[in-house]
């Protein structure tokens, strides 16, 4: 599995090779600096841990500055841990950047999703609407919402307005478009969870 920590950039349209008005979501991928390699010998399993988006080392707390400092002289604004089958060929202070993507290739992206403040529940969870006339006083009401006699309460998970957004939200099996090397860039098939500028990870999708 490869995987990289990204920035949203925004969304534009491309051609596909049969000439269809494809939209895509840009995204600056990587480069990516393996800041620790995690075994099975040592820590039970095998990872690596990525950094991200460079920052001043004097902007950092000093455990973190304390743990780069150990294989890197630069500081970074996301480190973000990726589980994978085999650390035998990566070495802590490498650079991982776009090229471990192909054209073509489908992956998995997430990211935080745009954040809406409090919303209804037509707005929120997709409720239909009230009737407009007749009498009726119930146009964005959510109804009903509890039971009678039994259990004579609103059982929980109940679907009610509240926060909207800013969830973790993942989107499956996306299409590399096109791949723009000398700028670390991704055109990615479709919309991407999050607002611009903000943090993805991109994952190549399961076989």
């Amino acid at each position: 599995m490869s995987a990289l920590l990204g920035k949203k950039i925004g969304m534009t349209t491309v051609f596909s090779a049969t000439g269809e008005l494809v939209p895509v979501t840009v995204v600056q991928v990587g480069p990516c600096v393996v800041t620790q390699v995690k075994t099975i010998e040592n820590d039970g399993y095998n990872s690596l841990q990525l950094g991200f988006d460079e920052k001043k080392v004097e902007k950092l707390t000093k455990p973190v500055a304390g743990h780069l400092k150990k294989v890197t002289d630069k500081g970074f604004r996301v480190l973000r841990e990726f589980r994978t089958d085999d650390v035998s060929e990566v070495e802590a202070g490498s650079t991982i950047s776009v090229d471990v993507f192909t054209v073509g290739q489908k992956v998995n992206v997430s990211g935080i999703s745009k954040g809406r403040g409090f919303q209804g529940t037509i707005k929120r969870h997709g409720f239909a609407r009230g009737p407009e006339t007749h009498g009726c006083r119930n146009h964005r009401a959510p109804g009903s919402i509890g039971n009678s006699a039994w259990p004579a309460k609103v059982i929980k998970g109940k679907k009610m307005p509240g926060h909207m957004g800013v969830n973790r939200e993942t989107i499956k099996n996306l299409t590399i478009m096109d791949i723009k090397h000398d700028e670390n860039l991704l055109l990615i098939k479709g919309s991407v969870p999050g607002c611009k500028t903000g943090i993805l990870e991109v994952r190549t999708a399961a076989e």
